[in-house]
């Protein structure tokens, strides 16, 4: 048992009679049939199909909280808001009306089940894992008594990637799993980028996947080479806690077992896969 305050998460709220819809017709996933106690994962991408935000999307009375990372909700509220048009959609940075907590638990639960007490949301994320999500400057019972580290680490273990300002605009989102972990649906109608992510999964255009590292204390966005191109960056980190990390490399090089460096001549990092529930 244990809960860590999670101050790197920001939240987006998006009320209104269109906000279902409208969600629907922006991210990778299905929205329109998001079930009213259920969340879900998704991207928000350019029309060049790069990610521009991971969100969770949590439904709430009246409309939806997007978990992002805090330093994006400013540009991203900004953003997102100007393709609601004549919709009936309003979409504020709810950030500082929420606080957000890890909370570690007995393992009962369903994943990405939400539920709801005294105005409190709680979203199972694993096994033993929950989100809080409390409106105002209330506080949970007990207090934070574990480092948000720990949870960073957790979800750096799960394969869950976090957009951050260094990775935005980088990645399409095969190259972070998010097919693999589902938060795409290749079912559902156009978004922006669309036509550029079906492509790529149908047409095997992904040449590059995340996976885990382990070794070194790297930061989001440095560039990691391998031995089977020298000389040249071949990945990118995506996230870092401690001295674990996610990362996006050549497919090329995970498949020929390449030694993966910081830099050309530093100690190699190992190299682990990472696996998603079917």
């Amino acid at each position: 048992m244990g809960i860590a305050k999670l101050t790197h998460y920001g939240l987006l709220r998006v009320t209104g009679e269109d906000a279902r819809a409208f969600l629907h017709a922006q991210l990778t996933n299905d929205i329109e049939n998001l079930a009213p106690k259920t969340a879900r994962y998704a991207g928000w991408c350019s029309a060049k199909g790069r990610l521009l935000a991971t969100f969770l999307v949590v439904p709430e009375d009246g409309g939806f909280l997007l978990q992002l990372a805090r330093e994006l909700a400013p540009a991203v509220a900004k953003r997102l808001s100007m393709f609601i048009l004549r919709s009936r959609v309003k979409l504020v940075d709810a950030s500082e009306d929420w606080s957000q907590y890890g909370l570690w638990s007995d393992g009962s639960g369903r994943t990405l089940e939400v539920g709801e007490r005294d105005g409190m949301l709680q979203v199972g994320i694993g096994p033993g894992r929950a989100l809080l999500l409390v409106p105002g400057a209330r506080e949970p019972q007990p207090l934070a008594d574990r480092p948000a580290d720990e949870w960073a680490l957790a979800e750096v273990r799960a394969g869950r990637p976090l957009i951050l300002q260094s990775t935005q605009d980088q990645f399409v989102p095969q190259m972070l799993n998010l097919e693999l972990s589902g938060g795409i649906d290749f079912r559902k109608g156009c978004y922006p980028g669309q036509e550029v992510v079906a492509r790529a999964q149908y047409r095997g255009a992904v040449k590059r996947r995340m996976v885990r590292l382990r070794g070194a204390v790297l930061r989001p966005g440095q560039d990691l080479y391998s031995d089977d191109a020298p000389g040249q960056a071949s990945g990118t980190v995506v996230n870092v806690a401690g001295d674990e990390s996610l990362a996006v490399l050549q497919t090329a090089a995970i498949e020929a077992q390449a030694a993966v460096r910081a830099a050309p001549q530093a100690p190699p990092l190992e190299v682990l896969a990472l696996s998603y529930p079917k």
